[in-house]
């Protein structure tokens, strides 16, 4: 588990470096500055506000996925849970606050673990499936002529590797056996730990069991149309923000840009996401705006709204954390994390049910 971490976190910082060079590359510093002191109020508040909006919608949506496992948590409960949880993806490096929010789920009801981890691997892949066919119908309205080799290549890979998510996703739920056989030959477990083998099968059937909702059309439309929201009001107020400090880019740059970056923060994700997130907004605005722009204004822009999602999600999780603890004292992140994690250890460690 040590050497799992290390080599988790060796790749993330990985990351962290090579993204924050290509971000402060040709960055005219004083120029940043300058932008960052003339931002005005109005668009901080006004995307504020989309925001709010943005995370109600990414919030409640996950009910929908929920319901088809016998379980609904209603919206007082359901927003801190989501908050906590979001704090924890962004605060740690490599996704690893992603079993916070299926741990706080399994305390809401009868449902397993691993099954609560399906529909947050749903989630995602549903999440993915969207931004990379928003990115892809951008590149070709385009007729890829603003399209960098990169902006090209990231089109089509993250359509093609979401796509090909989504057609697991349907096949585990249609042939589940069938599926679950495919990847222990594939994982070779059962040459190389046979006796594991059918407990990870069960913990890989109970995982399958989060898809439940690609079988129910009733709470997988409201999901997809909630998630339709969710990113819209999201692309709505980057452009907002954009255009109020100075940026000449379309809703559909706008859009692009969020596109993209959604598709860069699908790697080994550095802690908070600094440089990572910089320079996907940058390397995206480098296909509609000037390289000296996209240095100043541009880099302007992309501290602005890091930093607005960064205190926007850190301090709801910090506010949600108190009403989630079972104790008057406040849970830290660390525990919450480290008793989600453990969670899903012990039922992967656990016998077969």
């Amino acid at each position: 588990n040590l050497m799992k971490m290390f080599g988790k976190v060796a790749a993330s910082l990985l990351v962290t470096v090579l993204c924050a060079y290509y971000a402060l590359h040709g960055v005219d510093r004083a120029l940043v500055l300058a932008e960052l002191r003339m931002l005005p109020a109005s668009a901080v508040g006004i995307y504020l506000l989309t925001l709010l909006v943005t995370h109600y919608f990414r919030s409640a949506r996950w009910n929908y996925l929920l319901k088809p496992l016998g379980l609904t948590i209603p919206m007082r409960r359901l927003l801190p849970i989501s908050s906590v949880g979001f704090m924890a993806i962004l605060a740690l490096p490599m996704r690893l606050g992603e079993f916070v929010r299926p741990f706080y789920a399994t305390k809401e009801g009868p449902i397993r673990m691993s099954a609560a981890v399906g529909t947050v691997a749903v989630e995602r892949i549903v999440d993915g499936l969207m931004i990379s066919i928003l990115f892809f119908g951008s590149y070709m309205a385009s007729s890829g002529h603003v399209f960098s080799r990169e902006l090209r290549f990231g089109a089509w890979l993250s359509l093609v590797g979401f796509v090909g998510l989504t057609t697991f996703l349907a096949l585990a739920l249609v042939r589940t056996d069938a599926t679950i056989r495919w990847f222990l030959r594939m994982s070779l477990l059962q040459r190389l730990a046979p006796t594991r083998a059918a407990h990870i099968a069960d913990r890989v059937r109970a995982l399958i069991s989060g898809f439940k909702v690609l079988s129910d059309p009733r709470n997988l439309t409201l999901f997809v149309l909630e998630t339709v929201l969710y990113w819209s009001f999201n692309g709505l107020g980057m452009w907002i923000l954009a255009t109020r400090m100075g940026l000449d880019i379309s809703l559909g740059a706008a859009f692009t840009t969020m596109a993209f970056t959604g598709v860069v923060l699908t790697l080994p994700n550095s802690p908070g996401l600094v440089g990572q997130f910089h320079a996907g907004i940058k390397l995206a605005l480098m296909a509609f705006l000037p390289v000296a722009v996209v240095n100043s204004k541009g880099i302007a822009y992309a501290v602005v709204l890091h930093a607005l999602q960064t205190v926007w999600y850190v301090g709801f999780g910090l506010i949600s954390l108190p009403l989630l603890s079972r104790t008057r004292g406040a849970e830290s992140l660390r525990q919450a994390v480290l008793s989600a994690n453990q969670a899903a250890e012990n039922q992967a460690a656990g016998p077969a049910a």
